[in-house]
């Protein structure tokens, strides 16, 4: 058999998934990690724990699938993006790894947003201005921690930071790097401006690479542990956004991919960098010749947990009981509500907010409740309420896009009929599930197979998501999502001046 290894690192854990050249699944691993929150707004990893993820997982599916070092035939990298390691010159980390979620640089972005300078720079990098970018990060860390900032030899994210423990090199993929806020979308390279603004050069940041690009001479003592060839290609690989798309097939124009995990995005390919005149939306590289646009939410699953956690304790232990899932307690409990929840709305900003509104500073709300409303009203207007946050990320991508010809679902909510019938009714159009197993592996390998010429066209994929599933809207509900999605949109609009405030006072009194 011929393998290859599809190897995605998350914010939460690393997956690692062996594929047959067919994109059959023949072997899946796990590894979480730690996420440090000792502080208000702080979110970082220990890089050596994550490093330690990658080939746990990495061994585990190769011995599950008692595969041969001569097998194994490429490994392909998807990773999160906007983390930022500061790199001393001995080559050692000076901090944690800072996550995507870490929001100690907002007053930084904030600053960039109100001279217009973030302006400028978005619209050669096509990264919104968001205390989630390396950007606004480094920029903070120069202010605040300038003793580091003159200590660092190199910024470099997550994935450089594997490849570099494992090659020993400095490299970075367009992918990862045109989600930094310092990369010329157009021009391909690191952008003078940014680094100018930052005080950097660009000796101190990663080489830059295409994501098809391939490296060999993985050292021995990894090769040892994994019990695989020092020869066997690794590709550098692309973001876990962009190849989750790939690994829904959602790459042709128009097919747009609407993903919620923990967080949420949605995202549509096309076929040069483009870049939104409001500055809301994110412009990232899968290839070098097709791009994502789209926007991220920061409040997916992560709502749902909340409302299980703080509004359904004797359901948790009901579950725990009957050993099933809470979650799915809590999906029959909302079905029982009519769409629209009886006219309780909630804006779902648990922990600020990237796309639609870019405001860090964002923080949630019930809209609406009356004694009529229950428990069951409040789970379900917090799952439309996500959706809701997802359908404007959506209508602001069709100002650059145009309308969507076709809706792929996918991540953990996708398996919630509820859910995808729910998306179906409020974006009013069909939508399509691909049963696509960890689509950012799937991505990575379908990536590396194209890279090393196993396939010769990312379309390969298509062969290889297995039995897809579509919904159709409900015309009777969404009639009522329709009355009420205005009323949605002005509330957050009224509501935005009001976050930073309360915000700050939340901070000022916080334990």
């Amino acid at each position: 058999m011929d393998y290859m290894l599809g190897v995605d690192i998350g914010t939460t854990s690393t997956k690692s998934v062996l594929y047959d050249m067919k994109g059959q699944v023949v072997a899946y691993a796990n590894a979480g990690y730690k996420l440090y929150q000792d502080i208000p707004d702080m979110a970082e990893e220990d890089p050596d724990d994550i490093l330690d993820a990658v080939v746990e997982v990495m061994g585990q599916v190769i011995r599950k699938a008692k595969a041969q070092a001569s097998e194994i035939k490429g490994v392909s990298f998807s990773s999160a993006m906007h983390s930022l390691i500061l790199m001393d010159k001995n080559d050692q980390p000076l901090t944690r790894a800072i996550t995507w979620a870490d929001n100690r640089a907002a007053k930084y972005s904030d600053e960039l947003k109100s001279n217009g300078l973030g302006a400028e720079i978005y619209a050669k990098t096509g990264t919104p201005i968001h205390p989630m970018a390396p950007l606004s990060k480094i920029l903070w860390l120069r202010h605040e921690r300038p003793d580091l900032f003159k200590q660092t030899k190199k910024f470099i994210d997550l994935k450089t930071y594997v490849f570099f423990k494992l090659f020993g090199v400095y490299k970075m993929e367009y992918s990862i790097a045109s989600a930094t806020g310092m990369f010329n979308i157009f021009k391909l390279d690191w952008e003078p401006q940014a680094l100018d603004l930052l005080q950097i050069t660009r000796e101190q940041l990663p080489e830059l690479v295409e994501p098809t690009a391939t490296i060999t001479g993985l050292k021995n003592q990894y090769s040892d542990i994994l019990g695989i060839s020092s020869k066997t290609p690794f590709i550098f690989g692309a973001s876990d956004g962009v190849l989750s798309n790939l690994g829904i097939n959602a790459i042709d124009p128009g097919v747009v991919a609407v993903t919620i995990g923990t967080s949420g995005a949605v995202r549509v390919v096309v076929d040069k960098p483009v870049v939104d005149p409001d500055g809301k939306l994110f412009c990232y590289a899968l290839t070098k010749d097709k791009w994502v646009v789209g926007g991220p939410v920061n409040n997916g699953g992560i709502v749902f947990r909340w409302v299980k956690d703080q509004l359904f304790a004797p359901e948790r232990i009901t579950a725990e009981q009957m050993q099933v899932s809470t979650y799915d307690i809590l999906t029959q409990i909302a079905e029982k509500i009519p769409a629209g929840s009886d006219g309780l709305l909630f804006h779902p900003y648990l922990g600020g907010e990237r796309a639609p509104i870019w405001d860090a500073y964002a923080r949630g709300s019930y809209f609406g409740l009356t004694r009529k409303h229950t428990r069951a009203h409040m789970v379900r207007a917090a799952l439309e309420g996500i959706v809701y946050n997802l359908y404007v990320v959506m209508l602001t991508i069709e100002k650059i896009t145009g309308k969507p010809k076709k809706i792929q679902a996918t991540g953990g909510f996708a398996r919630s009929s509820l859910w995808r019938q729910m998306l179906a009714d409020i974006f009013e159009q069909p939508v399509t599930i691909p049963e696509s197993f960890e689509s950012s592996c799937l991505g990575a390998a379908v990536l590396g197979m194209y890279a090393l010429g196993y396939v010769d066209d990312l379309s390969a994929v298509k062969n290889m998501i297995g039995v897809t599933n579509v919904h159709q809207p409900n015309p009777n509900n969404f009639e009522v999502y329709r009355e009420l999605l205005p009323i949605w949109i002005r509330l957050s609009e009224i509501l935005e001046p009001e976050y930073k405030e309360i915000a700050e006072f939340q901070k000022k009194h916080s334990n």
